[in-house]
């Protein structure tokens, strides 16, 4: 599928705190933890729990979560499809629609129960 300017837009939009605990909900029915969640968007963005609280206080748009984000160096390591998209076939100009996909990617994989040594990506030496 292709991401369109009017997608991006839409994700752009979406305040960070009402889909936050749609992700904790999906993976507590999976037996696993806030905490782990919340390692997961640490490794990826740089914000520790302090700030993911703050974030949710504050109503950010993924937008701004992004914007403010220190994505990890490996992130490019994160591949496959998320919602039916690529994300390795996702266009540059779209970056925020990526970054979100890519944090999805993670969470999903967490759910599934994938070990934690390989959602956070190393790169092979």
């Amino acid at each position: 599928m292709k991401v369109t300017a009017e997608k991006n837009e839409k994700v752009a939009n979406m305040i960070f705190a009402t889909i936050y605990p749609l992700y904790l909900n999906r993976l507590e029915k999976n037996g696993k933890t806030k905490e782990e969640l919340n390692q997961v968007i640490e490794w990826f963005t740089g914000f520790d729990q302090d700030d993911l609280q703050r974030l949710i206080e504050e109503k950010v748009t993924f937008r701004t979560f992004f914007q403010n984000a220190k994505i990890h160096s490996n992130a490019h390591l994160i591949k496959g499809v998320v919602c039916g998209y690529r994300i390795e076939e996702i266009e540059d100009e779209f970056e925020l629609y990526k970054q979100c996909r890519r944090m999805e990617k993670l969470i999903d994989e967490l759910a599934r129960g994938r070990k934690m040594e390989k959602i956070l990506r190393e790169e092979k030496k």
